[in-house]
């Protein structure tokens, strides 16, 4: 009865954590629609000028945010588990540096303005190929979590360099101005782009409900296999959809980092492992930060707008250092 008392109370504490949350996201949104230079109270906008920008700018730029949010919070998860490794994260590992860069590619292949099927392509296909190489190193018993990191590290520092050779050789206005894209911006969102959202939103709601398979997998190979797992079926649809998720993140709102490596990893230290539990809120979580950090960057400065990505960085960064102080790397 002990055992049965303390899992209840478990997942109350999980429940309780969700409506919590719930609660802030919507507090949060809410912010996010009224505040800037002109407040609107989102259900009542006064005027055309009011009605314009909160359905055409703030509206727009909200969703964004909530869907890379939460895409890159549950994919830091998924890593977390997929790797074995508690700091991988797309941006850490360099995946989301792969889109960027296959991206920056398109573009200079491509004479006009691909639309936003054919951006989350390219940005899926590099985030993929990362994902195979970290993958693939990560099943080599020679390469350890903290060289697997380094590598990770290394390959963002890689794409991050030929991007920047790009955009410096580059005549083109716009990929100089998409330079501050990359640096993590949801401020030129429109409906177009959000219509990404119209399959990314299920894909995160089907990786949202896989927790219990992870759990499996937590437990290693051979248990989750004699548990009726196939794992490497399973191991390859992850791979697809967090490449497909990252990349459909960089399209939207270019890199942004130490979101899927923060939100999660404080989870289970606060809440614990359970991945059916942590998952759906570790995608909340990231919703919320990112909507947070679009709202401090838009009214931070008086008569400018901050990159949402440097906004993070200056939020994850000593996050980050005081998690690899505390880590016990191999």
């Amino acid at each position: 009865m002990q055992l049965h008392d303390l899992i209840l109370r478990q997942q109350a504490r999980w429940k309780f954590s969700v409506g919590l949350i719930s609660l802030v996201l919507l507090v949060a949104c809410f912010f996010s629609l009224a505040v800037g230079e002109i407040f609107i109270w989102p259900w009542s906008p006064d005027g055309g000028l009011e009605q314009q920008l909160l359905l055409q700018l703030r509206m727009p730029r909200l969703l964004a945010a909530l869907a890379i949010g939460a895409s890159l919070a549950a994919s830091g998860a998924v890593l977390q588990v997929l790797l074995g490794n508690p700091l991988a994260e797309p941006g850490v590992l360099g995946i989301s540096g792969g889109a960027s860069l296959a991206l920056v590619v398109l573009l200079f292949a491509l004479p006009f303005v691909p639309n936003p099927m054919i951006t989350m392509l390219a940005a899926m296909l590099g985030a993929l190929c990362f994902t195979l190489i970290l993958v693939g190193l990560s099943r080599r018993r020679k390469v350890s979590t903290a060289r697997l990191l380094l590598i990770g590290v290394a390959l963002g520092i890689l794409s991050g360099a030929v991007v920047t050779w790009a955009f410096y050789f580059s005549d083109d206005l716009n990929l100089r101005q998409l330079m501050y894209w990359l640096m993590g911006s949801v401020g030129g969102v429109n409906w177009s782009q959000l219509s990404l959202l119209v399959l990314v939103l299920p894909v995160l709601a089907w990786l949202c409900s896989q927790g219990k398979k992870l759990d499996l997998l937590m437990l290693g190979e051979g248990q989750a296999k004699q548990l009726g797992l196939d794992v490497a079926a399973f191991r390859w649809r992850l791979i697809l959809i967090v490449s497909l998720l990252v990349g459909a993140s960089v399209a939207l709102g270019g890199v942004i980092g130490f979101i899927g490596l923060v939100v999660p990893h404080l989870l289970r230290l606060a809440l614990g492992t359970e991945n059916r539990f942590l998952l759906p809120l570790a995608a909340m979580c990231g919703a919320l930060l990112l909507a947070i950090a679009d709202t401090l960057s838009r009214v931070i400065l008086p008569s400018a707008e901050l990159p949402v990505g440097v906004v993070i960085t200056s939020i994850g960064a000593p996050i980050f250092i005081w998690m690899l102080l505390r880590s016990q790397l191999d």
